[in-house]
């Protein structure tokens, strides 16, 4: 059997129990705190508010994950190659890698203040 046949068999599975477990926790979730809190009435006017902070927080955070995926990959790559050539300068490349992550660290604390708001 191919390997790439494989390893798509086994990405699929893994997606669909990912998929699952994720299903079952929500479920349970909205059924526990259904019965704790009981239903919150909020305006439609608030409503329309915070699904735009929702919104915001999400895109937030998401773009500066994504922005920080495809900075990392360029940066770690070229890091690596540099490494390969010269090891003493392991410590520099990894500032800059460490310097790539701080993306997520800012939409997080983006996305963390805009909740905030809302």
């Amino acid at each position: 059997m191919d390997v790439r046949i494989r390893f798509g068999r086994k990405v699929s599975a893994s997606l669909v129990v990912v998929m699952a477990v994720l299903l079952a926790f929500g479920a349970v979730a909205s059924v526990s705190g259904q019965e704790a809190r009981g239903v919150a009435t909020v305006s439609p006017e608030q409503a329309k508010v915070q699904q735009y902070g929702l919104i915001a927080a999400a895109v937030a955070f998401g773009l500066g994950a994504i922005g920080a995926g495809i900075a990392i990959a360029n940066v770690g790559a070229a890091a690596m190659g540099a490494i390969g050539e010269r090891p003493e300068i392991a410590s520099q490349a990894l500032i800059f890698i460490a310097l790539a992550e701080g993306l997520v660290v800012f939409g997080f604390i983006t996305a963390l203040m805009i909740l905030g708001k809302i």
